[in-house]
């Protein structure tokens, strides 16, 4: 059975990796609204890739017979002003999620979960490589965003993602 704090705190994280889903619909519904499609996918497809976090935290507890208790989801309140915003916005949201996924493996440690902490082990890589896709995303922008031709091009690079659910996800 698992730690009461550490079910709460994965549980918590449910909550949050949905809202990122939500969160990343938002930035694809303002980049569909500014005609750059690819932009709009890019993100409909990081939705998908937060909602497939979400329900792998939900197996886990489930699978360590934790009843998953759902929280309300809050409605995203951002408001850009520019093309690059809601990549910066993307990428200090992804650095929270860190951040939370790090203060969960850390009671699991002081807890000795090594159960927990090897579960987590594939979310703490999993946010390495999205802080460094956010960090890519801001770079190019930041490079041909600001050229037409530029951003035609970055748009269709992003409009060619294409949406994996993941076959190496954590132990459960």
């Amino acid at each position: 059975m698992l730690n009461k704090k550490i079910a709460a705190l994965l549980n918590d994280q449910i909550n949050k990796e949905l809202y990122s889903a939500y969160l990343y619909l938002d930035f694809a519904n303002y980049y569909a609204d500014e005609g750059l499609d690819g932009f709009a996918h890019w993100y409909e497809v990081q939705a998908q890739e937060e909602r497939d976090h979400a329900f792998m935290i939900r197996r886990y507890l489930i699978n360590n017979g934790i009843r998953v208790e759902f929280l309300a989801i809050n409605k995203p309140d951002k408001v850009f002003e520019s093309h690059i915003a809601p990549l910066e916005a993307g990428y200090e949201h992804e650095q929270y999620v860190t951040s939370l996924i790090t203060a969960i493996y850390h009671e699991a440690f002081e807890q000795k979960d090594y159960k927990t902490m090897q579960f987590l082990d594939w979310f703490i890589k999993e946010q390495g490589e999205e802080e460094t896709n956010a960090e890519d995303m801001i770079r190019k922008m930041k490079l041909f965003g600001n050229d037409a031709k530029g951003l035609y091009a970055l748009n269709q690079e992003l409009a060619g993602r294409v949406y994996a659910p993941s076959t190496t996800g954590p132990a459960m």
